[in-house]
């Protein structure tokens, strides 16, 4: 039920930081995914990060603040956009880790995890709905009988479906840096598609946050990846500290992986 409480959180800040920022400009106000990692890690495991990772960290908090300037001089910066992005990335960190946790209690099963874990999600979403008062903007809406309304909806529920799978077959099945590198691949592209398919015109410094994000994350990545070698080696030279190494690993591999869906 925590995964699927989080999972709710997730979508909902998500769409709405679609909601008030430009395609362009998501992975930018997403980008502090990684951040919370390490804060997360602190909180859940009391591991501390290497001061390798934090300043890959600081590299990415200035590629984020760049952006934010930088949008907020081309008159496009939305601070409630800002707001939910950021809470957008704290969610998406706490999903990877619960996501790693609960996959022990459907033995591991990505199909029983998906199902209950988008089940709990419609459930929970209903109280948010009267709360709000969205229930009247959902009988009031125009297209609600329209059949290729309804065409749109049913595409974007599978691939939203397929997504969740696909997502945590990766944190199952592939390393988090695996995972944190496709990630980051798709938010480049992503961020590519929307500047040239809705021809927005950026500076230099706002191309430069990008920069700074992207490089951020790889860093901090390739930092990781040596610091597990590392261990696994200290692991085969020193094998009655084995089992002390594999629990440290197993807790890296929970907080390394939220770099999903950003």
């Amino acid at each position: 039920m925590p995964l699927s409480f989080v999972f709710v959180g997730m979508i909902t800040f998500n769409n709405l930081c679609l909601k008030h920022v430009s395609i362009s400009f998501y992975m930018v106000v997403r980008s502090l995914t990684t951040v919370f990692n390490v804060v997360l890690t602190f909180i859940f495991f009391g591991e501390k990060t290497s001061h390798k990772a934090l300043g890959c960290c600081g590299i990415i908090i200035t590629g984020f603040l760049l952006g934010i300037d930088q949008e907020k001089g081309l008159g496009s910066l939305s601070l409630a956009g800002v707001f939910f992005g950021v809470s957008a990335s704290l969610f998406v960190a706490l999903n990877a880790i619960y996501t790693k946790k609960s996959l022990n209690f459907v033995e591991n099963n990505i199909w029983k995890l998906t199902m209950y874990n988008n089940v709990n999600a419609c459930i929970i979403f209903i109280p948010f709905i009267l709360l709000f008062g969205e229930h009247n903007e959902i009988f009031s809406f125009p297209l609600l009988f329209d059949s290729f309304f309804w065409f749109t909806m049913v595409i974007g529920g599978v691939l939203g479906f397929s997504m969740g799978y696909v997502t945590s077959l990766q944190i199952q099945a592939t390393s988090p840096l695996t995972h944190n590198v496709s990630g980051t691949a798709k938010a480049y592209a992503q961020t590519l598609l929307g500047v040239f398919y809705f021809n927005e015109i950026k500076t230099f410094l706002w191309w430069a946050s990008n920069v700074f994000v992207l490089l951020g994350a790889a860093l901090y990545s390739h930092v990781r990846n040596q610091e597990m070698k590392a261990k696994h080696r200290e692991s085969l030279e020193n094998p009655q500290k084995d089992a002390g190494i594999k629990n440290i690993e197993n807790e890296e591999q929970i907080t390394d992986s939220s770099q999903l869906k950003n």
